[in-house]
């Protein structure tokens, strides 16, 4: 298992200095894990996750809308859509009645390319953690937050 003391040869001033710092640097890690993970699909997990969000939806979301529901809160979101567009994963629909609306759609290739990729690709991140204490990491982030 894994000593953030060890890992980055520090010592530290106290326990929540150390809890702190222990979450940016897994924050980093997970981070790490998923960007090498994704790129044998072409994407980035910010990608994935506004696919994840319009297959989920069932229906055409504003821009604004996909933004209010990213995991990891982009000001870059509108490139990431351009990446998408350009792939053929996205498409953008003005509205009818304000061209200054546009709704955004998975495409089918979107919705095959969300297929492809496993299902439990977070899996290894959690590995050394049951359920209970899986729980627990979740709770004591929600009372941090």
């Amino acid at each position: 298992m894994g000593d953030l003391a060890k890992d980055i040869n520090s010592k530290f001033e106290n326990n929540k200095v150390k809890a702190l710092l222990n979450i940016i640097y897994t924050a980093n890690w997970i981070t790490s894990y998923q960007n090498e993970f994704f790129k044998e699909y072409g994407i980035s997990p910010q990608q994935y996750n506004i696919l994840r969000i319009l297959r989920g939806a069932g229906e055409p979301l504003k821009v604004q809308t996909i933004k209010d529901r990213m995991i990891e809160r982009s000001p870059n979101a509108t490139r990431l859509m351009d990446k998408l567009c350009s792939k053929n994963y996205i498409v953008r629909l003005p509205a009818e009645y304000d061209r200054r609306v546009v709704k955004i759609t998975i495409t089918n290739q979107g919705i095959d390319l969300l297929a492809s990729i496993p299902k439990n690709l977070n899996r290894d991140l959690l590995k050394n953690l049951n359920e209970e204490e899986a729980a627990q990491l979740s709770n004591l982030l929600d009372k941090m937050r």
